[in-house]
């Protein structure tokens, strides 16, 4: 994109984040995948993506919090996921034509990556990282609030995640947070990572994919396998609350007899 065109969708874009007087050169470093970081001998956006991904964290729970004060812990944690998800942030970003903002390198930018999924998705989480730095958390926060978690959160909620299902059974049957630990093979336009997730003092999945969230379900999902196989009463009761509290015990249910058909015996 010609450089005075591309500096007018960057005005845009900060316009929309709610800092116009911005000067779009302190968000450049946001949109420089890694491929174009190297061919150029320039920074890349990786090291912003890292903070961007805990601050768009953050901003989700408390935005949560205040949205839903009597929503238990399993209905949050759900909804945060969709917030956060790699998905949910890049159709953000190729809303906000990202798309068009993405420098990449020769051989990537000739393939049409910059429609990719996690590179956008990368880049949105590195565009909240600059632009907390040059502002501050509380403008980086109503921007997320107006152009991602309301579009975001209105949705149905849909299938539980693995990683989600996998949380809330650790922390609830041995007090302990699943970590995960990834490594990446491969150049960047065939990148495998490799995911493990450790609970407590045990590594208990391992998962390959074509992006870390990917690579991280899967990792969950094998150990959430593992940890039901090994507490099956308490996998079977897990399971029995996954409606955020609506379910109700068979047993505890008020049974009312249904009134009889026309013409049956009585």
């Amino acid at each position: 994109m010609p450089g005075e065109r591309r500096r007018a969708r960057l005005r845009a874009l900060l316009k929309a984040a709610g800092a116009a007087d911005l000067d779009p050169a302190r968000v450049e470093q946001a949109f420089v995948h890694a491929s174009a970081g190297s061919e150029q001998a320039t920074s890349s956006n990786e090291r912003l993506e890292f903070f961007g991904d805990a601050i768009l964290g953050f901003a989700a729970s408390r935005w949560l919090m205040a949205k839903y004060p009597d929503a238990p812990q399993g209905l949050l944690t759900r909804r945060k996921a969709n917030l956060v998800s790699g998905a949910a942030c890049a159709e953000t970003a190729r809303r906000l034509g990202f798309s068009e903002l993405v420098v990449l390198g020769h051989g990537m930018d000739r393939s049409g990556a910059g429609r990719n999924e996690t590179i956008l998705a990368d880049a949105f989480e590195a565009f909240l990282a600059a632009l907390h730095d040059a502002t501050d958390v509380g403008l980086v926060s109503r921007f997320l609030e107006k152009e991602h978690f309301v579009p975001v959160d209105r949705r149905d909620l849909g299938e539980r995640d693995a990683k989600t299902d996998l949380q809330e059974f650790a922390q609830g049957m041995l007090r302990a947070t699943p970590l995960y630990f990834e490594r990446a093979e491969g150049p960047p336009n065939d990148r495998r990572y490799t995911s493990q997730v450790r609970v407590g003092d045990e590594i208990l999945g391992e998962g390959i994919g074509g992006s870390k969230k990917a690579a991280q379900q899967s990792a969950a999902a094998m150990a959430l396998s593992a940890l039901r196989a090994r507490h099956p009463a308490e996998a079977s009761a897990n399971a029995a609350s996954n409606d955020d509290g609506r379910v109700i015990a068979l047993d505890r249910r008020r049974r009312t007899p249904r009134p009889p058909r026309p013409g049956a015996p009585k």
